[in-house]
């Protein structure tokens, strides 16, 4: 340390000379910092788990018990995170006596009953978390927090959150909870529920909402006297129940006292996945700041020379300009650690709005925000290795003559940067021919591809000034000003190149994922239409649907549809077979029940608009339905004139009852598509002829057909029937997602290479001092500054982005292939057959990225450049 003392000491006192690179390495350090440190600390206070969420859990109970009619039970330290039972032939009711002898002491135990009711509210039916309990027992203190009324004293009175009050059934009014029984109560008070916040909640004393176990199925709220161990946890385990133990989760067992076979959700790639991240952060940090440093370097290579011409040591000349990263990295994460908790405590009032939960306690995870700092303080240094070890190879003579004293490159890092990026290609190309872990090997392969670019970043310049012979003065000379001072330009470059690599693979890939999903998706309806249908619905029930619907839609057509259901509220079901004659051609295998039922029941034709048909094919449609015929929808022509139709009966029980197949007339019709939406319309004396009963199973609703009433028809129809539905047929629909994940994308590459970019030009400009001072003196004139600074910035910019898109190119493709390679099917909705895989470059986002940006930061720089310059002397 005492070998370092006097570099920090010259580091501190260089960083308080120039301020301004020094507060640019500051923000460069601290941003990811703080962002990373905000983010932590709000998703650490939202997390509510273990320890912390044992009151809102338990109360003051000391377990949890549950028992859910199976038999042994084998679970972790906390049974949310996975239980594995297995099945008892005759398991014995629980009681709270079952209980007290596991733990072998008398138990006092709260029985609780938790499960989901329909509550009718002023706008219809919502559904609402339900809990029977009696609040006013000790032992459920903690799980509500009543904030208006009474707790329920006795059946009949309930309380509600406020966002189910907020619906109709507010306090004092009357409640209906609708369902197989129907349960009137009283609101007596509001509480709030510790686990959910904006889901609607209703709570009564037991046998109020009409919740029930399941057989040989029960949960108590435990005060057990004494804690509940780990042993008592595994001797409850062993008669059917998992328990939440206050005591095992605060002080839990070794991990040899577990159990093998606990199901695992961790992921070995998931893992991997976010190492690459950080690794590629870090990579990004390091590249942004490392032209501050090389600046800074350059600035002290006088004070380095006198160092080395007085017996300084190589050593010691790197540790000058590590100490400056040392400083600066340190203070910088220090900046983005206090600047991320004080946004982050700031930002909790807003996050709890957004949130569906109750936030927990403001909490600093004080270990993760010591390595978040770590971090920063490693990217600096990181920064500064590259300044560092080319400093302490300067030419001390050259120095103090006044002259740039670097030395020549080697061609050792251009040939480990060939290898590195060929061998990113080939890993990016085996991850796209393997079946299985492909993104894995792509995205590491990117990480090789985007560090052998890295290594290249300096010929790509050198190769840039060699050519620039014809461009136009400002631009030339940015250009060869750039080759000239590599160790300050190829971090940049490197910067905006490795920023444009992520966003061109990624937007590749989310937009070949949208591809494929907009050309394998398959309608269900002809585009606008609508069908509702309830699979249990009465026969009574039918108008109220239909008048629900016309009430909405008063000028839309509404077509009952009949057909054959596949399944009868008794359980029994019906499977029909259509035989195709041999060698003439096959039904389809893809089928939709879109309307209730892929056995439709009409007199003389086929739902309006639900297959595409001409007047030839309607009119032959009607003479087979008139004349007590099927019409077949097939996937290819077929040359038949009849159809021997085949029922198979099956009870509740599934016992099967074929009857004898019949011979009808039939019209064979073959549709594009991977999926119908039905496989055959029989006449109503085909039906009869099989035995078969037609009964309404939809309304077909022709469009065109508003989102709102949609909304609207929805809601009416749920206070008729739980299980009906109502589905509007809009076409593909572009997700959210794709377009949030683009616009991400552009929004962080444009930052990070306006960053990268501004910082290399104004650290350029800066360090160029006194060459423009040598231009002015000789008759240049004030805008060529300008001119020189938009051009150093277009240089950096457009360098960065070509090269990125070239390398960003590779993984972009290579993803496309796991991603979309394993369709369902063959053919689109048009009977186009489909590729193999799908590849979709998203042009715009790349244009934006590649051209727009870099010109707008050049245009940016020379407009807030200053045009007159101050002569100052060539040497300092």
């Amino acid at each position: 340390m005492t070998a370092w003392r006097p570099m920090l000491r010259m580091a501190r006192r260089d960083a308080t000379r120039a301020r301004g690179r020094s507060l640019l390495v500051l923000l460069m350090i601290a941003l990811p910092v703080f962002a990373v440190t905000a983010a932590d600390v709000v998703i650490q206070t939202a997390e509510i788990s273990g320890a912390e969420a044992l009151e809102r859990r338990l109360g003051p109970a000391d377990a949890r018990v549950d028992f859910d009619g199976h038999g042994r039970v084998v679970q972790g330290v906390d049974p949310n995170s996975g239980v594995n039972a297995s099945a008892s032939k005759d398991p014995a009711p629980p009681t709270l006596a079952t209980v007290s002898e596991a733990l072998g002491r008398p138990a006092h135990g709260l029985e609780l009953r938790e499960g989901t009711v329909r509550v009718r509210t002023d706008k219809g039916v919502a559904n609402a978390e339900a809990t029977e309990i009696d609040l006013r027992d000790p032992l459920a203190d903690g799980l509500f927090r009543l904030t208006a009324g009474r707790l329920p004293q006795e059946p009949g009175e309930v309380v509600v959150n406020a966002a189910l009050a907020a619906r109709g059934p507010s306090l004092a009014e009357k409640v209906d909870v609708v369902g197989e029984q129907e349960v009137t109560a009283t609101v007596v008070g509001i509480a709030e529920s510790m686990s959910a916040r904006n889901y609607p909640v209703i709570v009564g004393p037991l046998d109020t909402l009409g919740l029930t176990h399941g057989e040989n199925a029960a949960t108590w709220l435990v005060d057990a006297g004494d804690a509940v161990s780990w042993q008592d946890v595994k001797a409850l385990n062993a008669d059917g129940a998992a328990v939440l133990s206050r005591a095992v989760l605060e002080d839990p067992p070794s991990a040899s006292q577990l159990p093998d076979n606990l199901p695992t959700s961790s992921s070995d790639a998931a893992v991997a996945i976010i190492a690459l991240i950080v690794a590629m952060a870090l990579v990004e940090v390091v590249l942004l700041a490392g032209p501050a440093f090389a600046v800074g370097a350059r600035r002290l290579q006088r004070t380095l020379a006198l160092i080395a011409s007085n017996g300084g040591t190589p050593r010691q000349l790197r540790r000058v300009v590590l100490a400056s990263a040392v400083v600066l990295g340190g203070a910088g994460s220090a900046l983005g650690v206090l600047a991320g908790i004080t946004v982050a405590f700031a930002a909790l009032p807003l996050v709890q709005r957004l949130s569906d939960g109750w936030l927990g306690p403001f909490d600093v995870p004080w270990l993760h925000v010591l390595g978040i700092a770590a971090f920063g303080l490693l990217s600096a240094v990181l920064a500064a290795v590259v300044p560092a070890a080319l400093a302490a190879r300067q030419d001390v003579v050259q120095v103090l003559a006044g002259r740039r004293g670097d030395r020549r490159p080697g061609l050792r890092s251009p040939v480990v940067g060939l290898v590195l990026l060929g061998a990113g290609i080939g890993g990016s190309a085996y991850g796209a021919l393997v079946k299985s872990s492909g993104e894995l090997y792509i995205a590491v392969s990117a990480l090789v591809a985007v560090l052998g670019m890295i290594l290249l970043v300096p010929v790509v310049i050198a190769t840039a000034a060699k050519v620039s012979g014809r461009l136009p003065f400002p631009l030339r000379y940015a250009v060869r000003d750039a080759a000239r001072h590599r160790t300050r330009t190829a971090p940049a470059v490197a910067a905006v190149a490795g920023t444009v690599v992520g966003v061109v693979a990624l937007g590749i890939g989310a937009s070949s994922d949208a591809l494929e999903n907009e050309r394998t998706y398959v309608p269900s309806l002809p585009l606008g239409t609508g069908a509702l249908v309830s699979w249990n619905a009465k026969p009574a029930e039918w108008p109220r649907f239909e008048q629900a619907v016309r009430r909405e839609l008063p000028g839309n057509e509404v077509v009952p549809v009949q057909g054959i259901p596949e399944q009868a509220v008794d359980g029994s079901s019906v499977y029909l077979e259509f035989g195709v004659p041999a060698g003439g051609g096959r039904q389809i295998n893809n089928w939709g029940s879109s309307l209730g039922s892929a056995f439709l029941v009409s007199q003389d034709s086929v739902p309006v608009g639900l297959v595409e048909l001409d007047a030839d094919q309607r009119e032959v449609v009607r003479r087979t339905l008139a004349s007590g015929g099927a019409v077949v929808i097939t996937d290819q022509p077929v040359d038949a004139t009849t159809v021997k139709v085949s029922a198979t009966y099956f009870d509740e029980n599934g016992e099967p009852d074929e009857h004898r197949p019949v011979t009808v007339p039939a019209a064979f019709v073959d549709i594009p598509g991977p999926m119908a939406p039905l496989q055959a319309v029989l006449s109503p004396q085909a039906a009869d002829r099989l035995d078969l009963e037609p009964v309404v199973t939809g309304l077909f609703v022709d469009g065109p057909i508003p989102a709102q009433a949609e909304t609207n028809i929805g809601e009416a129809i749920s206070a008729v029937s739980p299980d009906a539905g109502f589905q509007v047929e809009r076409g593909y629909q572009a997700g959210g997602e794709t377009q949030m994940v683009l616009l991400i994308l552009a929004a962080l590459g444009g930052g990070l290479m306006l960053a990268g970019t501004l910082t290399a030009t104004f650290l350029a400009l800066s360090d160029a001092r006194p060459d423009l001072a040598t231009l002015s003196a000789i008759g240049a004139t004030p805008r060529t500054r300008r001119a020189v600074a938009a051009s150093y910035a277009g240089t950096v910019g457009l360098l960065g982005a070509i090269l990125g898109a070239a390398v960003g190119f590779v993984p972009g493709i290579a993803v496309s292939y796991p991603l979309t390679s394993f369709g369902w099917t063959d053919i689109d909705a048009e009977g186009r057959a489909l590729p193999d895989h799908f590849l979709d470059i998203p042009w715009l986002l790349l244009a934006a990225v590649v051209v727009v940006l870099p010109l707008l930061t050049a245009l940016i720089v020379g407009l807030a450049t200053r045009s007159r310059l101050p002569l100052v002397a060539r040497v300092e």
